[in-house]
C-alpha cells in the first residue's frame, strides 16, 4: 500500500547540467524536490503522462541528451549501462531524481494526457503495489507572464494558485475536479498525473505539506508531501 507521495514538476532544468546560467533560479525549486523525494523509501511508482499509455520497468537506463547535455540515469541500481531506447521524460526525471535520493529504483506509468477524469480515477484506484512511495511528477500552467512558453494568459496564476492550495492540503475534491478543457488552455502539464493520485488517494486520511510552488520561468511549478494518516 502507498503510505507517501511526493509531487513535483518535470523540467528538464532541474539537472544542473541541463539549467547552465539558469542554475541559480532553479536551485530552490531543486532542492525542495530532492528534499521531498527523500521520504519516498527505497522502491518508488512514479506516474506522468505522455502521447499514450506506457509502462516503463526499473530495468530502464537513458539519457538527457535529447534536451542538450547527455546526463545519463538509471531507474535502478545495476541497471545496464546501455540505454533501452529514448525514455520519456518523467522517467527521466523520475530516474535522475531516484539516483540523487539514493533510492533502489522506480517503475514509471506513464498516462496518456488525454485521459478523462474517470480514467485517472480507473487507473489511480488500481494502483495496488509493494512500492513504497509514489512520485508524481507534472508542471502546471506554462502562461505565467508575457515570456512565458504558451504565451500569457491572465488565468494562470490564479490557477496554479488553486493547485498549490489543493496539493498542499490534499484536497482530492478539488483534484478530482479539474476541467481539462480548461487544462488543456493553460497549458497545463500535471492535469491527468493529478488526478491519477486523486483516484488513488480518495477515501483515505492524509497529512500534507506543500514544500515549494512558483513559475520561475513561466511554468507553474509545485512540490508537495503527502502522508497517509
Amino acid at each position: 500500500m502507498i503510505t507517501q507521495v511526493v509531487t513535483v514538476p518535470q523540467p528538464p532544468l532541474l539537472v544542473p547540467e541541463l539549467a547552465a546560467g539558469a542554475a541559480p533560479e532553479t536551485a530552490q525549486l531543486r532542492e525542495a524536490c530532492l528534499s521531498a523525494v527523500r521520504a519516498l523509501g527505497g522502491r518508488w511508482l512514479a506516474i506522468g503522462a505522455g502521447p499514450s499509455e506506457q509502462n516503463v520497468s526499473a530495468g530502464a537506463v537513458g539519457t538527457f541528451r535529447g534536451y542538450g547535455v547527455d546526463v545519463g540515469v538509471a531507474l535502478a541500481d545495476g541497471a545496464a549501462s546501455t540505454p533501452l531506447g529514448e525514455l520519456p521524460l518523467p522517467a527521466l526525471i523520475a530516474g535522475w531524481l531516484r539516483g540523487q535520493a539514493g533510492a533502489e529504483s522506480v517503475d514509471v506509468r506513464i498516462v496518456d494526457a488525454t485521459a478523462t477524469p474517470a480514467r485517472c480515477a480507473e487507473l489511480g484506484e488500481q494502483i495496488t503495489t509493494e512500492h513504497t512511495g509514489l512520485l508524481v511528477l507534472g508542471d502546471g500552467s506554462n502562461r505565467h507572464g508575457p515570456r512565458s512558453p504558451g504565451n500569457e494568459d491572465g488565468r494562470a496564476p490564479g490557477f496554479d494558485e488553486a493547485i498549490a492550495a489543493a496539493l498542499g492540503k490534499a484536497d482530492i475534491e478539488a483534484l478530482k475536479a479539474l476541467d481539462p478543457a480548461l487544462c488543456a488552455e493553460l497549458g497545463v502539464g500535471g492535469r491527468v498525473p493529478w488526478q491519477v493520485l486523486a483516484g488513488l488517494a480518495d477515501g483515505a486520511t492524509w497529512r500534507a505539506e506543500l514544500l515549494y510552488t512558483g513559475a520561475p520561468h513561466g511554468v507553474g511549478y509545485h512540490v508537495a508531501v503527502w502522508e497517509r494518516g
